[in-house]
């Protein structure tokens, strides 16, 4: 199995706190869809006709493309590649875009899941990040995407910024759940350098993100969604039972991947590839049938480090008899060396091979994973 992701390289605004790549101006739409699909085929390799079984429209918001854009792309995966019968295909949204007309529009295609992008339902919060909708769409836009029938939603929040106490974060958590969606992410502020955010922190006009906010709305996070229903299968996703994204979830496994499109990475046997982030470069590329790609061959501590990371990140957890099975016994007795230390600050739970991260070494997860990295 594998799974296709589709980088829409657009976006109304530019979010203060967003570094992800993108261009404000559509005045190229047409011409990078156009490069999009004949990526699509120049690429139908790439995954050595594995079955393709999720389909990921991200960026860049990809709900300002139409629905006969989607309807041309979905078109060209499926006749370039194998497609299983009942494929996950998501497309990320803005609440802004999901007017009636749209969802109608968009009920004609074959996308089944949405991911929405609320963050916050408080205006002056959406104001402060620069979001493209209001309040009232971020409310508006998840009860019509139900109402078109559509039951396999995802939202996102995001909390530990200044203006977010913990009554107002409560109160976006609650809504949430009350909405009866079966899947949350829910993400820590984070200050990328190159972006708006990054820079009113330096010049003095933002304060800077407080750690201690950030841990104790994760540790709010975790234990209103639990309480509502929700498994915690990843440090960042909350589902209801049966409602896991596949297409992340994948990731998290390793499972092979295309990504196309302006900066898009690809993973298929121990090599990553990733597309230039440059929409004209990319563009002039494809049109002269070369791949604007650059590609790396990981090493083994490379491959065992990834493990690390992402596995760790899971409910699953880490095991190490799949480390001891690739790799040999060597870099299992490092990283059990290496172990202790967490152990004895109840930050991780062992069970014979299994490691998994206790509710406090869940707000250390990145730093638990560099721990243990070997090399």
């Amino acid at each position: 199995m594998a799974g296709i992701y589709l980088h829409i390289p657009f976006c109304k605004k530019a979010c203060h706190y967003c570094d992800f790549h993108f261009s404000t101006s559509i005045r190229y739409k047409d011409e990078m869809i156009a490069a999009i699909r004949a990526e699509l085929i120049f690429q139908k390799g790439f995954l050595d006709h594995a079955p393709i079984e999720t389909i990921y429209f991200g960026g860049g918001t990809p709900s300002i493309l139409s629905a006969d854009d989607l309807k041309l792309i979905i078109a060209d995966i499926y006749e370039n590649f194998t497609v299983t019968e009942s494929p996950e295909i998501t497309l990320e949204a803005n609440p802004d875009d999901l007017h009636p007309q749209k969802v109608k529009e968009l009920k004609q295609t074959l996308i089944n899941r949405f991911s929405i992008g609320i963050q916050s339902f408080f205006e002056e919060d959406l104001i402060w990040m620069n979001r493209a909708h209001n309040s009232s769409e971020a409310e508006s836009s998840v009860k019509r995407v139900q109402d078109a029938g559509f039951e396999n939603i995802t939202v996102d929040l995001i909390y530990g910024y200044p203006l977010l106490n913990n009554e107002k974060w409560e109160s976006n958590i609650r809504q949430v759940i009350e909405f009866g969606v079966p899947h949350v992410s829910a993400y820590s502020m984070t200050v990328e350098p190159a972006t708006a955010l990054a820079s009113f922190i330096r010049k003095g006009k933002q304060e800077a993100m407080n750690e201690a906010q950030s841990a104790d709305q994760f540790l709010m996070l975790m234990e209103s969604l639990q309480e509502g229903g929700f498994e915690h299968y990843e440090i960042s996703n909350f589902a209801r039972p049966g409602h896991y994204s596949r297409h992340n979830s994948n990731y998290w496994n390793g499972v092979p991947y295309l990504g196309i499109g302006p900066s898009a990475h690809s993973y298929k046997d121990n090599v990553r590839q990733w597309n230039v982030s440059n929409n004209t470069h990319y563009m002039d590329s494809i049109e002269k049938g070369i791949i604007p790609a650059e590609l790396e061959n990981l090493t083994e501590e490379n491959q065992i480090n990834e493990y690390i990371m992402t596995s760790l990140r899971t409910a699953a957890g880490m095991n190490l008899e799949k480390i001891t099975e690739k790799f040999g016994t060597a870099y299992r007795s490092e990283i059990e060396n290496d172990l202790a230390r967490f152990a004895e600050n109840n930050w991780i739970d062992q069970s014979d091979s299994l490691v998994t991260l206790t509710r406090n070494g869940k707000l250390y997860a990145d730093h638990i994973a560099s721990g243990l990295f070997v090399g």
